[in-house]
């Protein structure tokens, strides 16, 4: 998968918190809810550049483009993940979690709620776990 910019990020944030589709008006109008108030060319060129690296489709609906995400969001976090962890932490995801729990960034209540979840899912060998965060959320069925 290729690297994206964050302002393409910023577009496909707006399309996967829609169900994974959006019309333009739809895109704009998230866009300038969050603050973000972009010219319609630039965000065309981004749109476009995002289907040239196959993250998105589009679809002509009488005179309107409808955008269809072709990754989902969790395959990007995943793929991120990997490449993050690959290039900062030459793949030692202990160093990771060492640095999030040194940084505070992962708190006890994280640790707890981690683990749970990784006892469930290596017991179970299933995704039917409650979760709090919406951050972790089970990738096996995207695989399939």
């Amino acid at each position: 998968m290729q690297q994206i910019s964050d302002y393409e990020l910023e577009l496909m944030k707006v399309i996967w918190n829609n169900n994974g589709t959006a019309l333009y008006a739809e895109i704009v109008s998230q866009l300038s809810q969050k603050g973000m108030e972009w010219t319609k060319n630039t965000i065309i060129t981004l749109l476009s550049r995002l289907i040239d690296k196959g993250l998105l489709k589009t679809n002509k609906i009488g005179h309107r483009n409808k955008y269809t995400a072709i990754v989902s969001a969790n395959e990007y976090q995943a793929t991120q993940t990997k490449n993050f962890l690959d290039k900062v932490y030459e793949g030692n995801a202990k160093g990771l979690v060492s640095t999030l729990i040194q940084g505070d960034l992962l708190s006890s209540a994280d640790y707890e709620e981690l683990r749970t979840y990784w006892k469930h899912m290596k017991s179970e060998n299933t995704c039917d776990v409650p979760i709090k965060s919406e951050q972790m959320q089970c990738r096996k069925e995207e695989k399939q």
